[in-house]
Parts: structure tokens; sequence; C-alpha cells
């Protein structure tokens, strides 16, 4: 049950990223394969850092504790995602002009780190939610590492198919969805 859980958490941690993906593969603006392994380890690392910090917490406080911070954190971050309005200023999910610095219509690494810092807001709360509850720190880094390598990848190949889906027309409603979902299993399960 464990493993469904961690590979859902990487799915719904990197789900923003099919809307970056997205945006950038209908406007031709090009996210090489550098700069994609540099976004999903940028996702690795703020992941492994949250993941350490909810470990250490979990330490002081009983495992039905943490379990219950766990979900109800990861079950919190999912609502926030759900109820969050459209940014009325431009930004990098729907304006690729906005991290393509250069101007050049190529995410360089350069301009790969802050954007994977962005990308990895879901991952920092995830993770620390996943170390509070005990969840494999390597499974779940390899986990989110993995589907932000994938959901960028495809999504930016595939971009005015995957556009017209349902998955593409409400990434962050899906993403809050699974959050809830691996939150009510943390706490009840």
């Amino acid at each position: 049950m464990q493993w469904m859980m961690i590979l859902l958490l990487g799915i719904a941690a990197n789900l923003d990223n099919l809307g970056i993906g997205l945006a950038y593969g209908i406007q031709k603006t090009k996210i090489p394969l550098r700069s994609n392994v540099t976004i999903a380890l940028v996702s690795m690392v703020v992941t492994y850092f949250a993941m350490v910090t909810g470990d250490t917490l979990s330490t002081y406080i009983s495992v039905g504790t943490a379990d219950l911070i766990g979900g109800l954190l990861l079950g919190s971050i999912g609502i926030w995602m759900m109820l969050q309005p459209k940014p009325v200023q431009p930004n990098p999910f729907e304006d690729p002009a906005v991290a393509d610095i250069d101007g050049d219509r190529i995410i360089s690494i350069h301009e790969a780190l802050p954007l994977g810092f962005l990308l990895s807001a879901n991952c920092l709360a995830a993770g620390f939610g996943m170390g509070v509850s005990g969840s494999s720190m390597l499974g779940t880094i390899s986990s989110v590492g993995f589907f932000s390598f994938i959901t960028i990848g495809a999504s930016h190949r595939f971009g005015e198919l995957l556009a017209r889906t349902w998955i593409g027309k409400y990434p962050a409603g899906i993403a809050g969805g699974l959050l809830i979902l691996i939150g009510f299993t943390e706490v009840f399960f």
C-alpha cells in the first residue's frame, strides 16, 4: 500500500509540470534533455530535504501523531491546490517567455534551475508530509524525480494533443485530489 501512495505522490507532486510542458510545447519553446534532468534533480533535492526535516520531527512524536500530521498536511495541500485562483500576472505556466530569460526559445540549464525550484513547491510540502509519516525516502525521491522527468518530457512533446484532454485542462484539480486521497489514506489506514 505504501508503494502505491509513493507512486501517487510522485504523480501529484508533478502535475504542474504538465502545464509547463504543455505551454512550452504549444509555443515551441524547447526544453532540452539536460534542462529536463535539471528540473527533475531540483525536485528530488527539495523532496530529500523536506523528507529529512519531516523525518526528524517524527522522532519527537508518536507514529500515530506523525501519520495524522502527515495526512492532514497532504490533504490540506490538496485542498489548497484545488482552490487556487487563476493568476492574473504572467507566469512560467502560461508564458514561456517568463522563464526563457534570453528569449532564444530554449530553456537552458541556468533557466531550468529557477523553474525547477518553482515547480518543486509541491514537492516541498508533500515531501515533508511523507517524511513525517515515515515513508520510504529513496522510493519517494525516486518517484518524484521520475514523474518530474516524464511529465515535462511527455507533455512538451505532445503539448497540443494533451492540452485537449481533461488532464491538460485540470492538472491542479487532479493533483489536489490525489494529495487529498493520499492524506486520507495516511490518516485512516
